[in-house]
């Protein structure tokens, strides 16, 4: 059961996260299945078997984040990577962030207890132990699942109404576009409105904050200095004027590069904020490394029970050596000396960065692991440049390179939250660990095969394509380096600047930044899902009314990000089929500058919005 989550979940979050460059959480909605489906076979006892199941489809979220934060930049920059590629990148960087940081479990999981929240496996404990009473959560994410799956395959299929609703709808919106480069864009899709109110008020506000500060403030700044301007910052022999640029063209060629400094220097702020815990962390790995395979089995308990230190150091040494091979024989790079210089790369950077990865998760539940890929193919690049190493086929290997870290970071990052659930449980890590292998293969072979379905259907550039945000920032940071060219350092800069005034004064810099990088249509909703959120958990004065009405809500929001998603997927493939049902006419813009299908969009929406609103607030206190 836990690979066939692993199976749906890692369809389903390639889909989404290439949509709107996030991958959602999959340990809930699973952990909420597998308390359902046990409950109906009736299953007794079945809290261990929950966790495992659990454990084994969350490889789905984070092997996707590491493939698909790198390795569509290698499709946008117009080359090709094939499936074994994307297989192998995903396969051994999600084995290699397994194996580095189980040394670290007992530091974060046991010495650390108390110290850090771990709220995302806060939620799934309290999911897989309240659901020992029965599988009632189960049917709400299901019949969420449904509405919220309908809802986006109507939209991606037919076109019933439009997935974007803009300013620009209305006349007076297309005037001050035109004129002041002042557009908002709102996507209303149900899945991203679920991931809203799971994010929560708090960061999608922080999230949205960046959005305005670019779209609101700098982009009509720009057109308002150097509206008459040609400003070509990288070289690549752009011609137009800032003034004659729509919005989010301006974004694409300027803004968004400052969201870039912005992430890469949330991820060095975070390196320095966790280099006490990366050193404890090794004092306490090479305590394990030294203590004898007799003494460690007879002072641990069964719970305590990791695989032997010598059999993660061994797995430690066949993964490099595998990643070795493939860098050197798999078409990645061009000979031996560059394959070792690759290996180096990814050996230090994926152990440096698996402990700030394993503790953002455990204090905010949230991976910056887009933030220190970004670092990893800036040093890769500059590392590539200098062995002779560029053009396209460097910027194939920097990408493929970048992918094995990110999956290993990512990954990392999950098995955190696994081990933490089953400490809580009592279950047994080193079987936690054997199954996560397991895992990830499944997750990175799923991963693979849709990535090139939905770039055969949809593509990752032009008209109607994915969106794919990470990976176009991916490709944004690498293209000018591996060409001659030069990167954007001022609007870096500009970005640097505010991540470090963010961070002075406390503000979520990853958060805010990464709110100025993705389109402005996909943050939006985050903030409508976040003030639901807010809104069904306050409407009580008793606390326990509304928790209850908090994690209805939670269901719901699941089963839209996981129905639309996984429907997402079968548009995709029906499309890809040639099955071609989208009404045309009814989303092509008339006389009046709207397309029929924008103008009713704001319903539905709405409609969405209530049915969330209503069902969470009829939920009885427990």
């Amino acid at each position: 059961m836990g690979l066939l989550m692993t199976i749906l979940f890692s369809a389903a979050a390639a889909y989404l996260g290439l949509k709107v460059g996030q991958v959602f959480e999959a340990a809930i909605p699973i952990a909420i299945i597998a308390v359902g489906v046990t409950g109906i076979l009736g299953k007794k006892d079945s809290l261990s078997q929950n966790v495992i199941i659990q454990s084994i489809g969350a490889c789905s979220g984070v092997v996707v984040a590491g493939a698909i934060f790198t390795l569509p930049a290698i499709y946008i920059l117009g080359l090709d990577v094939n499936f074994w590629q994307m297989f192998l990148s995903s396969l051994l960087g999600g084995v290699l962030g397994i194996l580095f940081l189980i040394p670290f479990r007992k530091y974060f999981v046991q010495e650390m207890h108390g110290q850090y929240p771990f709220p995302e496996a806060t939620a799934t404990t309290q999911v897989l132990v309240s659901g020992e009473s029965g599988g009632g959560s189960a049917k709400t994410l299901v019949i969420a699942g449904l509405i919220g799956g309908l809802y986006d395959f109507v939209v991606a299929t037919f076109g019933a109404w439009a997935e974007t609703l803009s300013t620009t709808v209305m006349h007076w919106g297309q005037v001050v576009a035109d004129k002041a480069k002042l557009v908002l864009k709102l996507n209303t899709g149900a899945a991203v409105l679920g991931l809203g109110y799971i994010i929560g008020l708090k960061y999608a506000f922080v999230i949205c904050c960046g959005s305005f500060l670019v779209w609101l403030l700098i982009i009509p700044l720009m057109n308002l200095i150097w509206g008459g301007q040609v400003i070509d910052l990288m070289g690549t022999g752009l011609t137009q004027t800032i003034g004659s640029m729509a919005p989010e063209q301006i974004f694409k060629e300027y803004a968004r590069h400052i969201g870039i400094g912005g992430i890469a220097t949330a991820g060095i702020i975070g390196i320095i904020k966790s280099a006490g815990v990366i050193k404890s962390a090794v004092g306490l790995a090479v305590g394990e490394f030294k203590r004898k395979p007799g003494a460690q089995a007879a002072a641990s308990e069964r719970t305590q029970e990791d695989l032997p230190m010598r059999t993660v150091i061994l797995g430690i040494t066949v993964a490099l050596l595998a990643i070795f091979a493939f860098f050197a024989f798999g078409g990645v790079v061009a000979n031996v000396w560059q394959a070792i210089i690759a290996l180096l790369i990814v050996a230090l950077i994926a152990f440096l960065f698996t402990t700030v990865a394993a503790n953002a998760i455990a204090i905010v539940g949230t991976n910056p692991v887009s933030g220190m890929t970004i670092m990893t193919l800036i040093i890769t690049a500059l590392v590539l440049v200098a062995v002779g190493l560029k053009g396209n086929a460097g910027m194939v290997a920097a990408m493929v390179i970048g992918g094995v870290v990110c999956t290993a970071l990512s990954t990392a990052g999950g098995l955190i939250t696994d081990f933490k659930i089953g400490y809580w449980i009592g279950t047994t890590p080193k079987k936690q660990e054997a199954w996560k292998f397991v895992g990830v293969a499944v997750a990175a072979a799923t991963v693979g095969g849709v990535m090139l379905v939905l770039n055969k259907t949809y593509g990752f550039t032009g008209d109607g394509a994915l969106v794919a945000p990470q990976a176009n920032a991916m490709a944004a940071v690498i293209q000018p380096m591996m060409n001659g060219g030069s990167a954007p350092w001022l609007l870096y800069g500009i970005g640097a600047v505010i991540a470090i005034l963010l961070t002075v004064f406390k503000v979520p810099a990853l958060a805010f930044c990464l709110g100025m990088f993705i389109p402005i249509d996909l943050n939006l909703p985050l903030l409508v899902g976040g003030a639901i959120s807010w809104y069904v958990s306050t409407r009580s004065k008793d606390a326990e009314l509304n928790r209850s009405r908090q994690e209805k809500g939670t269901l719901i929001a699941s089963g839209f990000i996981a129905g639309g998603a996984l429907m997402g997927v079968v548009s995709a493939i029906l499309k890809f089929a040639g099955a071609d049902w989208f009404l045309g006419s009814w989303n092509t813009a008339g006389a009046s500058g709207a397309a029929p299908a924008e103008m009713i969009a704001i319903l539905p929406f709405l409609g969405i919005c209530g049915y969330m609103i209503y069902a969470s607030l009829k939920k009885a206190k427990e």
